[in-house]
């Protein structure tokens, strides 16, 4: 590793060319977010699990409506509903995030090459978003999912060295917006793959079969941007980390081309593989110790506990409804393919405007208060959800309704938490991903939480309603606590 790949934090914040290659990232990943988990993968996943669509009489508005019947999958002699088990596997996907990133994060500061864990991940989630294209019925459902679990690991797992580069490459009064840049990249981003994959599946194919294997196609697109566009970041962005004297002889596992090597002068292959093996139980143990001591540490700062607490729980809100909304979408309201997509289309140009507004109104409010009147919305989107009938003559309207709030809330509230976080955080830190894993962690548990109740609720209701329902009691509890968050006051305004 050459000596200019590790630069001081002092010297390069604020760099125009280095935050830029920061926000690509954000346009190249964040298709994995519109294709994969919002729009085309949960319908294709909801085709797929649908035996038939049977017809059922309303008295009320004197039509004939169209109800799924789906396919059970069988777990270990149990059956469960396809959309509880896609729940799940998200839920799994998420334990392994939670299990991985604080002895990542704690290598790659030890090592120094935080850049090259974000690699990492980056080239899982795009292989297995193409992966996804082998999924094709219930034959291999768990193919599918197994792909699904692993595209959710990439994308999250890189989140965490992607997020802790926020402090080390801005000051405090650039944070807000460069983390607002980088949602408005993602979000215009997946929307013109969105737009090219909706040409493909909606125009050129020709009848239901061939809309399939279209939908397929735009699985391999979706790895191939990220894949492709990741490589300005990676190209621009230094390497961060506090670089420990005592290495093993040479690093095998992370290194392939040290696998080959006879290693002599070191002792021999199994001399270094022991010091490795060593080398990575010692990193294990420390990393779960320092995730600890960090959470113990910032917990006594008290607007960091009031915040991460807050984070926490209307993270489970959140996140959990942006993970199922499609398949609310598709399997309460049986809202057409095409409606589907296109409404989910508005939400993220309206997250673009979302997170544009909340930044710039946090600088009249404070972050507090911002925050504070997007959960609130939340909570309104929640419960209107719940009161959602697809017996009503006006269901699809109330749906554009829930869907135009979460849109508007969606990228503020997620932008203003990151800056938010990284503005309470100590100064031109070596630790900082560490922080940001701890931030990271308590994220994917929210989601965890999160995901478990929505699917053991579908599993239990067959309706997902209630389980949208329940996420209200998530976000009020996050409400009151963020209200306890000290603000700062500077020049007659609050900075938080």
């Amino acid at each position: 590793m050459s000596e200019t790949e590790i630069q001081p934090t002092n010297n390069i914040k604020n760099n125009p060319k280095i935050m830029k290659a920061w926000a690509v990232y954000d346009w190249a990943n964040s298709v994995y977010s519109l294709v994969i988990t919002s729009t085309i993968f949960p319908i294709y996943y909801s085709i797929l699990t649908t035996k038939f669509e049977q017809k059922e009489y309303v008295e009320e508005t004197g039509k004939y409506i169209d109800v799924p019947i789906r396919h059970l999958i069988k777990i270990f002699g149990k059956e469960y509903q396809p959309d509880a088990v896609y729940g799940y596997s998200l839920t799994i996907s998420f334990f392994i995030v939670v299990l991985l990133s604080p002895f990542l994060s704690s290598l790659a500061d030890t090592i120094g090459n935080k850049k090259s864990f974000l690699q990492f991940f980056c080239y899982l989630g795009a292989t297995s978003c193409m992966g996804l294209a082998m999924f094709t019925g219930m034959h291999n459902v768990f193919l599918g999912l197994l792909f699904s679990i692993t595209a959710s690991v990439g994308f999250w797992g890189s989140l965490v060295f992607y997020n802790s580069f926020l402090p080390d490459i801005a000051t405090r009064d650039k944070q807000d917006a460069l983390s607002a840049k980088g949602y408005v990249y993602g979000y215009i981003g997946s929307v013109v793959l969105v737009v090219l994959c909706l040409v493909l599946i909606m125009v050129l194919a020709k009848g239901e079969e061939q809309k399939l294997i279209f939908t397929r196609i735009t699985f391999l697109l979706t790895g191939a941007w990220w894949f492709g566009f990741s490589q300005y970041t990676f190209k621009h962005l230094p390497q961060f980390g506090d670089v420990k004297e005592k290495l093993p002889k040479d690093l095998v596992l992370l290194n392939y081309k040290n696998i080959f090597k006879r290693h002599e002068e070191q002792g021999g292959f199994f001399e270094v593989l022991k010091d490795n093996v060593s080398f990575y139980k010692d990193i294990a143990k420390e990393s779960f110790n320092e995730l600890f001591k960090v959470g113990n540490e910032l917990f006594k700062d008290r607007n960091l506990k009031f915040f991460l607490s807050s984070f926490f729980f209307y993270s489970v809100g959140m996140q959990t409804i942006f993970l199922m909304a499609t398949l609310f979408g598709k399997s309460e309201i049986n809202l057409a393919q095409d409606k589907l997509i296109g409404t989910l289309l508005i939400i993220q140009i309206e997250a673009i405007v979302g997170a544009i507004l909340f930044s710039r109104l946090s600088r009249k409010i404070g972050n507090k208060n911002v925050i504070s009147i997007a959960i609130v919305l939340w909570i309104v989107a929640c419960t209107w959800a719940y009161f959602l009938n697809k017996e009503n003559p006006n269901v699809e309207y109330q749906f554009y309704g829930v869907a135009a709030v979460v849109g508007l809330v969606m990228g503020g509230l997620q932008a203003m938490s990151r800056s938010t976080y990284s503005k309470l955080l100590p100064e031109d830190s070596m630790e900082n991903t560490t922080y940001f894993s701890f931030y990271d962690v308590l994220e994917k548990l929210a989601i965890i939480v999160g995901t478990f109740i929505f699917a053991t609720l579908i599993d239990q209701f067959n309706n997902m309603r209630y389980a949208a329902l329940s996420m209200t009691l998530f976000f009020a509890a996050g409400l009151v606590l963020i209200r306890f968050l000290n603000v700062k006051m500077t020049k007659n305004r609050d900075i938080l």
